[in-house]
């Protein structure tokens, strides 16, 4: 481990007040003036800009994983998280919901969350293909239900 790479032991402060506070920040940034804010112009811009912005900074931040710098992993994944929390300020949400999603997530296994996550979306799948277009059921000899 390089001296610049960080341990849980050294961290800065809760990570939780620091999402808090650049949700709030980020909030008050939908009523700048795109001219004059980065974020009022990404919001004005619309969620297509944003998840484009995502999209790049995800692949920044795996270049400098593969580079195996520390730093930059450090700096890259930052800008990741930042327009991420854009995005969750765009549609409406908030950081918090996405730390009670991974705390519901504390103990289980990687493994069989995924799995539950493909049952249910496999169930979701059998819902849709038991409808005819229209969203009307299909009956039991596959004509439409009366």
């Amino acid at each position: 481990m390089s001296e610049s790479t960080r341990t849980p032991d050294d961290a800065p402060a809760p990570s939780s007040e620091v999402l808090d506070r650049l949700a709030r920040i980020l909030a008050a940034r939908r009523e700048a003036d795109p001219e004059r804010s980065y974020v009022a112009r990404l919001f004005a811009r619309g969620n297509d800009a944003i998840l484009k912005k995502i999209g790049e900074e995800a692949t920044e931040t795996v270049m400098a994983a593969k580079d195996g710098v520390a730093e930059r992993i450090v700096a890259e994944t930052a800008d990741l998280w930042f327009h991420c929390l854009v995005m969750l300020e765009y549609h409406g949400l908030h950081p918090d919901q996405v730390l009670g999603e991974l705390a519901s997530r504390e103990g289980l296994s990687g493994l069989d969350e995924k799995a539950s996550r493909k049952a249910a979306a496999r169930e979701a799948a059998d819902a849709d293909s038991d409808r005819l277009p229209g969203g009307r059921p299909q009956g039991p000899e596959g004509e439409a239900g009366e």
